[in-house]
């Protein structure tokens, strides 16, 4: 049995296997001519009509300037619309049989089968007979041939979409053609064009003129904005700044709203403690005249003795001290100078001194112990005492009429409220309990006289 051979082509798109129709194998020499001188005329043919075209677009036909304007348009809207359909045809035909650059030859192919006892003749025959045809269909289109049939169906149906919208560009022609032969050309309508045209572009200048004014206000208006923005750049700078002295500003404001504040805590605090020293007694806060049972005290210091309770001379003496150091001050802020004596506050030490030509010292502070007769330097001095007393009273008695409890004289004091005796402030032919007595009976009009020393000499408020 004789193998049959073929020879397969590959789809210049695709580059797969094209299976020949078997007409292929049938074809002669005589059948080649005749498909040749059929495609030499349709090739004749579109070569007559694309120079009749190209007279008929020529310079020298009738121009589009010569057409009415609306037939312009209609010829600028169909010949952009011809053009998109141009190229959205090669787009969807690049893309619907995609372009493989890299094959060497429009008619590639290869051989199928075994070839053993088939003639060379035979089979080269064939294969120029199919390559030929091949090229004449390649050289009579837009496309390489051979195509495989799912190309070559996406092509089909890429044309027919071609041919519906030739044949609806067709129409659109046909009625626009009937339309010109329809309607003649009216010189008079020409002319109201003309002058509309003339008309419009002396509006066009004119907005020309115009639209240059506007831009050269516009770029007047420009300088000035950039103008306005530097001067507002330089009005934040200063708003910054006096921000900045402001908030500073603001804050030592606050400092000193603080230290005001704290000034006037303190004056008010000052100002109380003021009115709190105006009201207090400098004498009676410094000398706190009371009493203990039957001893009068200066300052909480005891002043006398009594057989049953022994008083220390340390606490005698220093009462002694602050008695002399009490009536010393009455009699300074007083303006008062006693005659005879003067006073000597020295603490627990304290004396008097005696004012003629013999100066004499009197120890106003005892020791205790056994003393003799002629030892009466301690009594002296507490008569001495008493008599500058005696001078304060006289003279709180003559300024203001005010009286003191107890009347003193020479050395003794007398109860004028009570009993009415007499009482000596000598310890000498004394008994202790007299003269703890008289002793208190002098704190006491010592306290009446700081009273009214207070009261007199107060600093006004």
């Amino acid at each position: 049995m004789e193998k049959q051979e073929n020879v397969c082509f590959l789809c210049t798109r695709c580059k797969q296997l094209v299976k020949l129709d078997s007409s292929f194998d049938s074809i002669d020499t005589q059948t080649v001519q005749e498909l040749i001188n059929t495609t030499s005329i349709a090739s004749a043919n579109e070569s007559t009509y694309q120079e009749e075209d190209q007279d008929v677009h020529s310079p020298d036909s009738t121009g589009s300037d010569d057409k009415p304007p609306h037939e312009q348009e209609v010829l600028s809207t169909e010949s952009e619309k011809s053009d998109e359909t141009q190229s959205i045809y090669d787009q969807n035909t690049s893309s619907l049989i995609p372009e493989n650059k890299n094959h060497e030859s429009t008619n590639s192919f290869t051989f199928i089968g075994d070839s053993n006892g088939t003639s060379m003749e035979t089979l080269s025959f064939k294969m120029k007979t199919m390559v030929r045809l091949f090229d004449i269909m390649s050289s009579n289109s837009e496309l390489e041939h051979p195509l495989c049939e799912e190309c070559t169906e996406n092509l089909l149906e890429q044309l027919d979409k071609e041919l519906h919208r030739t044949q609806e560009e067709s129409t659109l022609y046909k009625k626009y053609c009937e339309s010109l032969s329809a309607n003649e050309r009216d010189d008079d309508a020409v002319q109201t064009l003309t002058e509309k045209l003339q008309q419009l572009k002396a509006e066009e200048q004119a907005l020309l003129i115009e639209l240059e004014d506007t831009e050269n206000e516009r770029q007047v208006v420009k300088k000035e904005r950039q103008k306005t923005e530097k001067q507002k750049e330089t009005l934040e700078q200063e708003e910054e700044r006096h921000l900045q002295a402001y908030s500073e500003l603001r804050f030592q404001q606050l400092e000193l709203e603080e230290e005001q504040c704290s000034a006037e805590k303190q004056l008010q605090h000052t100002e109380m403690l003021l009115k709190k020293l105006r009201k207090t007694n400098v004498f009676n806060a410094t000398f706190h005249i009371w009493h203990q049972g039957p001893f009068g005290t200066i300052n909480g210091f005891r002043l006398g003795r009594l057989p049953g309770i022994q008083i220390e001379w340390t606490e005698i003496n220093a009462a002694w001290g602050q008695v002399v150091l009490l009536l010393a001050s009455l009699a300074k802020k007083m303006g008062l100078k006693f005659k005879r004596y003067r006073l000597v506050p020295f603490g627990n030490h304290s004396y008097l001194e005696t004012i003629d030509e013999k100066a004499k010292e009197l120890s106003l502070h005892g020791s205790g112990g056994l003393r003799y007769l002629w030892d009466t330097n301690f009594d002296q001095a507490m008569v001495a005492f008493l008599d500058c007393l005696q001078q304060f009273k006289e003279e709180v008695e003559r300024n203001s009429g005010f009286a003191l409890p107890y009347r003193m004289e020479k050395g003794k004091i007398e109860d004028t409220g009570g009993s009415g005796a007499s009482y000596s402030i000598k310890m000498q032919f004394n008994s202790e309990e007299q003269w703890t007595k008289a002793l208190k009976f002098m704190l006491t009009n010592l306290k009446w006289g700081l009273a009214w020393v207070s009261s007199q000499f107060a600093t006004p408020t």
